[in-house]
């Protein structure tokens, strides 16, 4: 296999799939034999440290403190730590006016949204989360556009598993200690994950998978909001679509003409506003501002309605019915004030200490990673790096604050960062402004909220999850991998009939099914010469490639290891027998020579090697010869270390598949082989 040179002859053939000519019309070429070299030899420490780098350290967040002095590496750790310090230095009066607006703006949307989403999760209004976590990653975070708070999504999944086990209504207490738990919780593995650097783990969240959730759970938060635009009274605590639609079909004696046609005409507005926004995106105003204008509107008309029929006169039987029916359309008495501490309400012990965990890893997965595409998405948009790590820091540690201060689950928000881009936001005091906002709105104006009516809550939440089904994406899923498909339905069809946690985990299932038979069954291909070059490609993808007599050309698309390395000898050795099988039907050459493309295989283990050795020695016994090309470093390394090398002989190893078929060919030749 040293440095040489051959005159061999060129065998390619126009024909798809057919064996060139060993003969007709053969041109000369010089074919040079190159040397398959080990890679430079290193010890195990420099191994280790080198792919612990690669998994854990993939930014090298340290390279920038090298070669720095003391007083500049302790600024630069600072920075690190806390993003603000990047920007602050440079923050001036033209920046603070443009955040001012955009703070402003998003806080519009901010108050009812809050409210909303905390009904969502059953829990009471006023346990918002827009004040202290947003004053938390206004220092950590490291995103300029990333507008925090609650989600849909997180307060759908927290409110359906712990109403699964606790009653919001005849247990309050322990519900709300519940929730405050597992957002310390969520808080805990977030920050862990950013701590640990193990981001990675939420990538097991496939696309797929979170299209299919996504859009389950907006139809599944969409049917809860029935109650609220029909003015039902009696309505199930289930979250799953059969319960739901029989809930609603069996309580037609309770709907409410005057609600339905109220909140229909609210929903009406509040989409039509969200249309005109994103038709044109200088007009973002008006859909930032439609929910606020919504909710003042909706409370005023409700205000004058009761007082126009305080006066009428009912029978007792009346007034009682109508008092009950008042006190679910409208919100009711809010106390104003600062958020109360809940430190004291964490719960670290007892029977449902389980369930808090399970609801906060799941819950902090999902917001993690809305909130982490989210930041990069409008990051892309104005060219600058958002750090996965320090996101994750910054919204695990902003809702471990939360806990304690009667915050539940929170997140980068799409539908507010999306407002507080369009509104020219430069940094993240944007959130500064909004928290500030509703610090007054939390100090003075929470008793205004009384007369507002649950159905503009439920149209409000509609016009949020709406958007959240994205059936174009799902179409383009089945378009692009059917398999991805499939998973997006399983995860779709699972939220909706079985439950938000279950039909997750069933979508997550089936990704990590699709990552098992990628892995246990990789891709074989047989490769052939393209004509008048030394290319060698897939038979079946390019027409123009043909088969070399003598030589069946594979090429494996996977590392070969224990999970797989069976599989592939067997299918190796299927694919010699259909050659063989071919090759007699057509009278062709005898088969002589197995050559296997190694490039694609990235790495090996020893029942990898193993597998090779009796793959070797089996083709052997059929008078067949093996031989490797181009394995990649590592995997060189270990076959040298392994002895097969030396079993394959100095004709077993070659850099190219056209330099061991031009060497094969003329030893051959010179041997008076056919």
């Amino acid at each position: 296999m040293g440095h040489g040179t051959n005159r061999v002859e060129d065998m390619a053939s126009p024909n798809n799939g057919t064996t060139a000519p060993a003969t007709a019309n053969a041109r000369e070429t010089i074919v040079e034999i190159h040397s398959v070299c080990l890679p430079p030899k290193k010890t195990a420490f420099q191994k280790l440290k080198k792919r612990f780098g690669d998994v854990f350290f993939p930014d090298d967040p340290l390279e920038r403190f090298r070669n720095q002095t003391w007083r500049n590496r302790v600024i630069l750790c600072l920075q690190s730590l806390f993003p603000i310090f990047t920007w602050g230095s440079q923050y001036d009066l033209k920046l603070l006016r443009s955040d001012v607006v955009s703070g402003l703006t998003i806080a519009s949307l901010a108050i009812p949204q809050g409210i909303s989403y905390a009904k969502l999760a059953n829990l009471p209004p006023i346990v918002d989360s827009s004040f202290v976590p947003p004053l938390i990653y206004s220092v950590l975070g490291s995103s300029k556009h990333l507008a925090v708070g609650p989600v849909s999504i997180a307060s759908l999944v927290m409110g359906s598993m712990l109403s699964e086990s606790v009653s919001p209504t005849q247990d309050s207490i322990l519900y709300l200690k519940l929730a405050f738990t597992s957002t310390f919780f969520a808080g805990l593995f977030q920050a862990s994950l950013g701590l640990l650097r193990l981001g990675f783990v939420i990538d097991f969240l496939s696309k797929p998978t979170l299209i299919g959730f996504t859009a389950g759970a907006a139809v599944i938060v969409s049917l809860q909001q029935l109650k609220g635009l029909l003015g039902i009274v009696h309505f199930t605590g289930k979250m799953q679509f059969i319960p739901v639609m029989s809930s609603v079909f069996s309580h037609r004696s309770e709907w409410s003409w005057e609600t339905i046609l109220m909140g229909l005409g609210f929903l009406a507005i509040l989409l039509t506003t969200r249309h005109i926004s994103m038709r044109k995106p200088k007009l973002f105003w008006i859909s930032a501002a439609s929910p606020l204008a919504s909710v003042v509107i909706s409370t005023l008309l409700v205000f004058l309605i009761r007082n126009k029929t305080h006066a009428i006169s009912f029978s007792e039987i009346e007034k009682t019915k109508t008092e009950e029916m008042k006190s679910l359309m409208q919100i009711g008495h809010l106390p104003k004030g600062l958020n109360p501490p809940s430190s004291n309400m964490l719960y670290f012990s007892g029977t449902h200490l389980a369930l808090a965990i399970k609801t906060g890893i799941i819950t902090g997965i999902l917001s993690l990673t809305e909130g982490i595409a989210v930041g990069r998405t409008f990051a892309s948009l104005k060219n600058y790096q958002v750090n996965g790590n320090k996101e994750m820091m910054a919204i695990g540690f902003m809702n471990m604050a939360g806990s304690c201060t009667s915050c539940y689950v929170t997140t980068g928000s799409f539908s507010r960062s999306a407002v507080n881009y369009n509104a020219g936001a430069k940094t993240a005091v944007s959130n500064i402004v909004m928290a500030s906002a509703v610090l007054v709105t939390l100090l003075f104006l929470m008793p205004l909220f009384y007369y507002t009516p649950n159905l503009i809550l439920a149209a409000i939440i509609l016009t949020a999850v709406i958007g959240l089904i994205d059936y174009q994406a799902a179409y383009k899923l089945w378009k692009v991998d059917k398999f991805d498909f499939f998973t997006c339905m399983c995860s779709f069809f699972g939220v909706l009939l079985v439950s938000v946690p279950l039909g997750l985990a069933i979508a997550v299932g089936v990704s990590v099914l699709k990552i098992l038979l990628h892995v246990t069954r990789p891709n074989t291909l047989e490769f052939g010469n393209i004509q008048g070059t030394q290319i060698y490609q897939s038979v079946k993808r390019y027409r123009e490639a043909s088969r070399i007599p003598g030589f069946l050309i594979l090429a494996v698309e996977s590392p070969i290891y224990f999970a797989n390395s069976t599989y592939l000898q067997e299918r190796i050795l299927r694919w010699t027998r259909e050659e063989e099988a071919r090759i007699k039907e057509n009278n062709g050459s005898t088969l002589k020579c197995i050559i296997l493309d190694m490039t694609a295989v990235s790495s090996i283990d020893t029942n990898g090697i193993e597998a090779l050795f009796e793959l070797r020695r089996r083709l052997e016994k059929q008078s067949l010869q093996l031989v490797l090309v181009n394995p990649v470093g590592s995997v060189m390394e270990k076959l040298h270390k392994s002895k097969i090398i030396e079993s394959l002989g100095l004709s077993g190893l070659y850099l190219t598949v056209g330099e061991a078929v031009a060497d094969l060919s003329s030893t051959w030749k010179a041997h008076g082989q056919p």
